[in-house]
């Protein structure tokens, strides 16, 4: 690929007996990494009715606690995985763990709730710093089919803690652990965080890039506002009464990316290292596996919190039987991701085709319970839909994560990772926003229809990401 041939040297992987090893220790260490920063996107929408209940929050600042962190996280991850280039993979994780512990202990000990959104941003922060060089060290310190499980692993990880952060949410809430209630979604993080220093310390490897790049400034600054212009109104517009901010902010985006883009590709053309380099982009699998990522995680991140406000709020059901809902999509979800890997080596990406018409009879399916039995939808009446769904959900994620990665060369591993989950993390936000502006618009006035309009929606993204799916290069490595 001429992308990634900016000299023969670079572009030399290293032989494969100088690569630091990842054993399996190291690799559940990691994915224990991975799974803190998922588990805390989601686990706060169960508890978002007690946190409202104790700290007198509102719609507003109910929306920035959940925002607050996504914003952060999404701005930073890039960057994190360019430190990690250059200043040692294991030491960011490491330092992004501690962070996490200590941030997830602030947020479980706040007093109000402008400290909670301090807390959460902060927290976000901490897992954009540990978050990229999980997979960064899986790419560098694996090769072969020891990297086409590790990545499968890693992908049934992230859709597996997306689901088990609302169950997880649902339970910890209803047990009310010691009188501490919502504040246990937060504080389970600490003894977590604590064994996986521990861990990382023993098992995880070092590794970092051969010729690591400065960090690109101004690229980092114009994301940041490109990201920022157009999640933050998204994310805060309907709660805030869509003010004229929101609209000066959406009408900023479009420049602040040209913007970003511009100076990515100059910094390139000048022989720099830009923070998303342009040539990366060339390469075909990660391309198109990036535009197959977006509407698949906005219609996931979206249905994740709709779920959760309409068992809640319009079902009235508790946090406990919210999170329990998910558990079918869970199981199916993590069962489909474990035979990924040999079903793709017979079917190649055709499998993700395959994902996604399962999905999209799952939601279908869901959509119609939805129609024919509210009010009295039950956990029970809901299982056939959420399982296949889960299922169909399961045999894409994690191959496209490995499609993305696929031909990304060691020394980029940082920048690629980044990237990577940048996409995903901006695409769960997205949908947040976007999906969940659409429900609770529609259930101020129909809450009978306005779960099942949502869920067609996503289902439209569904069909849209399994006509995607047909351009995957047909074999990934």
């Amino acid at each position: 690929m001429t992308s990634t041939s900016a000299s023969p040297r670079a572009a030399a992987p290293a032989p494969a007996q100088d690569r630091p090893a990842l054993g399996p220790l190291g690799l559940f260490t990691v994915l224990l990494g991975a799974s803190l920063p998922l588990i805390d996107f989601f686990i706060v929408n169960v508890a978002l009715p007690s946190i409202d209940h104790d700290l007198a929050a509102g719609p507003a600042l109910l929306e920035l606690i959940v925002a607050g962190y996504g914003l952060s996280y999404a701005v930073l991850l890039v960057l994190g995985g360019r430190l990690g280039d250059l200043f040692g993979r294991r030491r960011l994780f490491l330092a992004g763990m501690a962070a996490f512990g200590l941030t997830s202990l602030a947020c479980g000990l706040a007093p109000d709730a402008w400290t909670l959104v301090g807390a959460r941003v902060a927290q976000g922060a901490a897992a954009a710093l540990m978050l990229p060089q999980v997979l960064a060290t899986i790419h560098s310190s694996t090769e072969g089919a020891r990297r086409a499980k590790a990545l499968s692993l890693y992908g049934a990880t992230a859709g597996l803690s997306m689901v088990a952060g609302q169950i997880l949410g649902g339970v910890l809430v209803s047990a009310d652990l010691a009188g501490s209630g919502w504040r246990a979604v937060f504080l389970v993080n600490v003894p977590v965080a604590v064994a996986g220093l521990v861990l990382a310390f023993r098992t995880v490897p070092e590794t970092r890039s051969d010729r690591p790049a400065p960090v690109d400034v101004p690229g980092t600054l114009l994301l940041a506002l490109a990201l920022i212009t157009l999640l933050a109104p998204l994310t805060e517009g309907r709660a805030a009464g869509w003010p004229l901010w929101t609209w000066v902010s959406l009408a900023v985006f479009p420049f602040a990316a040209a913007a970003f883009w511009r100076a990515e590709r100059g910094l390139d053309r000048r022989g720099g290292t830009p923070l998303v380099p342009p040539s990366l982009l060339g390469l075909v699998s990660l391309r198109r596996g990036l535009v197959l990522l977006l509407p698949l995680c906005m219609g996931f991140g979206g249905f994740m919190f709709v779920i959760a406000v309409a068992l809640q709020q319009g079902l009235g059901l508790g946090a406990i039987a919210s999170g329990l809902a998910l558990v079918p999509m869970a199981v199916a979800f993590f069962g489909a991701s474990l035979a990924g890997p040999r079903l793709v080596r017979r079917w190649g990406t055709r499998v993700v085709t395959a994902g996604g018409l399962i999905q999209g009879l799952g939601i279908a399916l869901l959509a119609v319970t939805a129609w024919r039995s509210w009010p009295d939808l039950s956990v029970g009446v809901l299982l056939p839909g959420m399982a296949i769904a889960g299922l169909g959900q399961g045999l894409q994620l994690p191959v496209i994560f490995r499609v993305i990665l696929s031909e990304v060369p060691a020394e980029r591993a940082g920048v690629g990772s980044g990237v990577m989950v940048t996409a995903q993390q901006s695409s769960l936000a997205l949908g947040v926003a976007t999906l969940g502006s659409l429900y609770l618009g529609l259930a101020a006035s129909g809450p009978d229809t306005a779960l099942p309009v949502t869920l067609l929606v996503q289902l439209a993204m569904v069909v849209l990401t399994t006509a995607l799916s047909l351009r995957l290069p047909r074999t990934v490595r």
